[in-house]
């Protein structure tokens, strides 16, 4: 990690913190998980949402407008929209995903759970996702937040990681690692 990666990593947390402590202190954690997954979806599904914060062209006074008006439409409230607006006064709504993620990781942690990601070549049905659960709870000794994504270019297989450990028995890795091997053979 570069030292302006661990920089902009160590913003993002101690924003994160902050708003963990405040959420925490008026017992409004759910609350705020709530709304900061709205916005989480929103950045990741429209495009000029996404563009909004990140554009740096874009002036600190719009940027503060716009957030509040479309986190008053999309009903956000709370500790949530005061948040929103601190970090888009102090210029810092690019690092806004990576806060999510911060405090997302810190109520994990609040909890006893642990985060996992798990990523396959088509959606896992809740019954699959449900057994995959109880599977990685029962082998890390904790419950376990599972979050599924779909990536085609698996093929097949999964890529499960937990934590900093990852799983890869995805079928595009063992091409990749049938094809390395024949290589060596030649």
């Amino acid at each position: 990690m570069t030292a302006e990666a661990s920089i902009i990593s160590g913003l993002a947390s101690r924003y994160a913190v902050a708003l963990f402590d405040l959420a925490k202190q008026k017992n409004k954690i759910d609350a705020v998980m709530a709304g900061l997954d709205q916005i989480a979806v929103m950045i990741d599904e429209s495009v000029g949402f996404a563009r909004l914060i990140q554009d740096p062209l874009v002036s600190r006074t719009d940027q503060k407008k716009a957030l509040a008006a479309v986190l008053a439409t999309a009903k956000v409230e709370g500790l949530v929209v005061s948040f929103a607006g601190v970090v888009a006064e102090n210029r810092r709504l690019t690092l806004l995903s990576q806060m999510i993620r911060q405090f997302r990781a810190l109520l994990s942690q609040h909890k006893g759970e642990v985060d996992a990601e798990v990523t396959s070549a088509m959606a896992l049905s809740e019954f699959q996702l449900a057994a995959l659960r109880d599977k990685l709870g029962s082998a890390v000794g904790r419950n376990v937040r599972l979050t599924a994504s779909v990536d085609p270019e698996v093929l097949g297989g999964l890529v499960v990681r937990v934590g900093s450990r990852m799983i890869d028995s995805s079928l595009r890795t063992q091409l990749n690692n049938l094809q390395h091997t024949l290589k060596e053979i030649a």
